[in-house]
């Protein structure tokens, strides 16, 4: 396929209305969607609102297509627009509304070690504020905390903070959430790669981007400085971890056989 065949139909002044994105970063959180966000920026076939995290399929569905398309206005001839949100891969109903507005749209996914990703959520809600429980008791509150969330979210302008704010563990689950997007989506549709490889290798994982994408050779731009935490991570007690590798043993596996991501066992 060439890659005019991305491309939306454009005008200058977007006599109509301005175009639906191409491409969507779903996710996940904490796995490095904000420096592919400042990569895809930089390269001048792509648009990107400014704003990342638009919520659009999350959030804010009920503010309708018209307010989703007015946040691509400044697209120019030529480019393709995304939309990098992780809390679509998390969000039951998000891949059910993109699939219904967008059915076409190539979508990335981003996955870094479940337990990492854990804790490295764990520790920014607390940095944040939104948690005051220590680390095992809000692990151990986060199943009642998450009670009935599907049900509040499939409202069109449903929220529910603890399942934004506190899914520490459910959010790592990512073979549950991957079988919602494969469910509606063709294979070819879907990216699938590590957060650890996009930051050990750059240039590989960003010609996978370009070439998923049908955009024109362009060196990788130096990668940004990474949205990371404060280290806490590094102090929690191996048994904790050996626990939550346990409890998340299912998600290495499936990951490892159906997308080849392995991610060694940290002593």
């Amino acid at each position: 396929m060439a890659v005019a065949s991305l491309l939306l139909p454009v005008s200058w002044r977007w006599p109509l209305l301005p175009p639906l994105p191409a491409f969507v970063g779903l996710g996940a959180q904490k796995a490095g969607t904000t420096t592919l966000h400042a990569l895809l920026s930089q390269h001048p076939q792509v648009h990107l609102p400014p704003q990342k995290e638009l919520q659009f399929f999350s959030l804010r569905y009920a503010q309708g297509e018209r307010w989703y398309r007015q946040q691509f206005s400044a697209a120019q001839r030529g480019q393709i627009c995304g939309d990098i949100t992780p809390y679509y891969l998390f969000h039951p109903w998000a891949p059910q509304r993109i699939a219904q507005l967008i059915p076409k749209a190539r979508l990335i996914v981003l996955l870094r070690d479940p337990v990492e990703r854990t804790l490295s959520h764990y520790f920014h809600a607390r940095r944040l504020g939104f948690e005051r429980l220590p680390l095992e008791q809000a692990l151990a509150a986060e199943a009642q905390r998450l009670a009935g969330a599907e049900q509040v979210l499939q409202a069109t302008a449903g929220r529910h903070k603890m399942h934004q704010e506190c899914s520490y563990l459910s959010r790592s689950r990512y073979e549950q959430q991957l079988a919602r997007v494969q469910a509606l989506f063709a294979a070819e549709q879907l990216l699938v790669l590590s957060s650890e490889a996009l930051f050990a290798t750059p240039e590989l994982i960003w010609q996978q981007l370009l070439a998923f994408l049908e955009l024109e050779p362009m060196a990788c731009p130096p990668l940004p400085a990474a949205n990371a935490g404060r280290g806490e991570a590094l102090q929690v007690d191996a048994a904790v971890k050996a626990q939550l590798r346990q409890q998340l043993a299912p998600t290495y596996q499936l990951i490892e056989q159906q997308w080849g991501i392995h991610w060694p066992l940290k002593r």
